[in-house]
């Protein structure tokens, strides 16, 4: 499922409908949605499907399966690094459509929203090339011991989006985790 949408500015995208679990869009449990309204007109743009605590523990399911078991945990840092920038490139490439998206879904003014986009895409760089330079370190105590640090992931890392800064609040938030090799709902 799908919806098309063209946005004042002339823009004209199609937006699958679902939650976004395990590389695909799907229908929540209880199949429940809600109206997203367009705060500077008060009219409904589009719906958003609703999550509930299964569709939850569906989403963890799947990315603790990523993590353990895909090819997620056997990936280099260099390559979750350029996997960051390929997604930097992407929204570089993205970018009018994406902050018209953002614009008309938050009502704010379309340069405000380019603005955060390209915040998006300086964050996605920033962590990307984060990714393969974390590393631990020898600590020296005594010369009969030997101490260290090791920078591991821990897992998957739940992330709550807020609404007045979607896009940006999610490269802040997955940035860093998926840099650091972790998977996030």
């Amino acid at each position: 499922l799908s919806q098309k949408f063209k946005l004042p500015n002339g823009v004209e995208y199609e937006q699958p409908l679902g939650l976004f679990v395990n590389g695909e869009f799907v229908t929540g449990k209880e199949g429940k949605a809600f109206e997203v309204i367009n705060p500077a007109t008060g009219k409904t743009v589009g719906l958003v499907h609703e999550a509930t605590a299964a569709d939850v523990d569906i989403a963890v399911d799947a990315a603790e399966a990523a993590f353990y078991d895909g090819p997620w945990s056997k990936m280099s840092s260099a390559d979750r690094g350029c996997l960051l920038l390929k997604l930097a490139d992407l929204f570089e490439e993205n970018l009018t459509v994406l902050a018209s998206i953002e614009a008309f879904d938050n009502g704010k003014a379309i340069q405000l929203a380019k603005g955060d986009i390209s915040a998006c895409i300086g964050c996605l760089r920033y962590y990307g090339g984060w990714a393969d330079k974390i590393h631990g370190k020898v600590i020296e105590t005594s010369p009969e011991s030997f101490n260290y640090t090791k920078q591991e992931p821990i897992g998957v890392c739940g992330q709550i989006i807020p609404w007045n800064f979607p896009l940006l609040m999610w490269a802040w938030k997955i940035g860093p985790a998926i840099a650091c090799g972790n998977t996030v709902v």
